[in-house]
């Protein structure tokens, strides 16, 4: 259980900051969704490969993570104001521009490199050491009202860009996007505080670096744990619109499916954020992987559309839980002096992983046209997982 002191009651300078990290998060991560809801209209329009832009996706995950690595790594030092809004602009042009793709290369560059760029930067590295310095006493939950901007950016950007991808085009998605990203620069500049917000004893003086924590057991098992959370997690994202509608689902409802995933992504967050300041971070984690295992063992049985759509309901509900609880778990284990880069090394591993997910499921399906050979293999991962993230509760 966490031994951070509880947080003072909220402040307009809090509840800013909170606004501030919410915003971020709402439009990037409706945005990192969106080439899932435009896989298949994508390739069925150049004649590509699924790989083609499963390549893009995966160098997405590695380029964000590096990304978010280094924007923890001056979130530590200069605040997170210049970060946040330098990423939203960067972002903004990257997934802009691709409106404007020709060929698979493009899609490499704008999504793969300039978005990645400014979506990692842009992101809840950054996003969660502000929150976590500015309620040091009520870190998961106050990480999840933030964090709960990814489900809900997914859940309302991806459903709105799914009637505009049926009534006008998968171009007109990634017009939208870069404006949206635009807009909120303004935004931002008004609600970051350009000094970090929170009493001075959320600026700790202790803690492990890097180099010190990897000396540690408990580090390698964690990032074991992300690793895997992160295969499997953009595994489904980049791929259940296409399997939906490949197993039958039109492209409104398909769409709609990731989209109904944030909602449900959100009841997750919110739950293990609330469970965690009480408990503890591994066993909401643990708790996750099982509802997993669950999942993926149910398309292993049978892949109808009530199937699938349960299967989006319960992979869902985990969707996002790690997301708050990484910086419990690096608070609890390492200190907080070095919480955004132990934060972004973490998430970089995710990322990483995350981006083999995705370029599997595409490089499975165009050499198998089907996508089961991998539900068995992220079951597995899964079980692997849980077994994992146990040995930590001797640690909180």
């Amino acid at each position: 259980m966490s031994n951070l002191p509880r947080a003072p009651f909220i402040t307009a300078a809090t509840a800013l900051a909170l606004l501030a990290g919410f915003l971020v998060l709402f439009v990037g991560g409706g945005a990192r969704f969106a080439i899932g809801l435009t896989l298949k209209p994508i390739v069925e329009h150049f004649g590509w490969d699924r790989s083609d832009l499963g390549l893009a996706v995966a160098a997405f995950q590695v380029v964000s993570a590096i990304a978010m690595f280094l924007a923890g790594y001056f979130a530590d030092r200069s605040g997170p104001r210049a970060i946040l809004i330098a990423g939203t602009l960067i972002a903004g042009v990257g997934i802009g521009f691709m409106s404007v793709i020709s060929a698979p290369w493009h899609a490499l560059v704008f999504y793969g490199v300039i978005f990645a760029i400014g979506n990692g930067v842009a992101s809840v590295i950054p996003v969660g050491v502000m929150v976590t310095r500015t309620f040091p006493g009520r870190t998961g939950l106050a990480n999840s009202i933030a964090i709960s901007g990814l489900s809900l950016g997914q859940l309302a950007m991806i459903a709105a860009l799914a009637a505009v991808l049926v009534s006008m085009s998968w171009q007109t998605v990634y017009v939208l996007l870069g404006l949206a990203h635009l807009a909120l620069v303004p935004l931002l500049l008004w609600a970051v505080p350009k000094t970090q917000a929170g009493p001075a004893e959320a600026r700790p003086s202790e803690g492990m670096g890097v180099a010190e924590a990897a000396r540690t057991r408990q580090f390698w098992l964690l990032l074991a744990v992300y690793a895997i959370c992160g295969f499997d997690d953009f595994f489904v994202s980049t791929h259940i619109v296409a399997f939906a509608q490949d197993r039958g689902l039109g492209t409104l409802v398909a769409g709609n499916l990731l989209a109904v995933m944030g909602l449900v992504a959100l009841a997750g967050v919110f739950a293990a954020g609330a469970l965690s300041d009480r408990f503890g971070p591994v066993w909401p984690t643990a708790a996750s992987f099982v509802l997993r295992m669950f999942a993926f063992g149910l398309l292993m049985l049978d892949q109808s559309p009530v199937s699938v759509t349960l299967f989006a309901l319960a992979f869902g509900a985990t969707f996002l839980v790690t997301a708050p609880l990484t910086v419990l778990f690096v608070s609890n284990l390492f200190g907080l002096r070095h919480l955004g880069s132990l934060t972004g090394l973490i998430t970089l591993v995710h990322h990483m992983f995350g981006g083999l997910g995705a370029y599997l499921g595409s490089a499975v399906f165009d050499s198998t046209n089907s996508y089961d050979v991998v539900f068995p293999i992220m079951l597995a991962s899964s079980v692997i997982a849980f077994l994992l993230v146990l040995p930590l509760r001797r640690s909180q």
